[in-house]
């Protein structure tokens, strides 16, 4: 079964959108796809969501 991803309404200062958009160039990703990575880097990081790469929690990689 394939999860769907949920839409939702996201607002931001102009400056944010800006820097944001760049950031995604730069990365040769859209601006959906960069605030994806920095939300699911920042559960990691904080060890609320498990490493979708490796099936193991991130705490235990450690």
């Amino acid at each position: 079964m394939t999860k769907k991803k949920k839409p939702f309404v996201l607002r931001l200062k102009p400056e944010m959108m800006e820097a944001l958009e760049k950031w995604a160039a730069d990365e040769f990703r859209s601006v959906n796809g960069q605030i994806e990575w920095i939300i699911n880097r920042a559960l990691k990081d904080a060890g609320r969501q498990k490493d979708m790469d490796k099936g193991k929690d991130s705490k235990t990689t450690k």
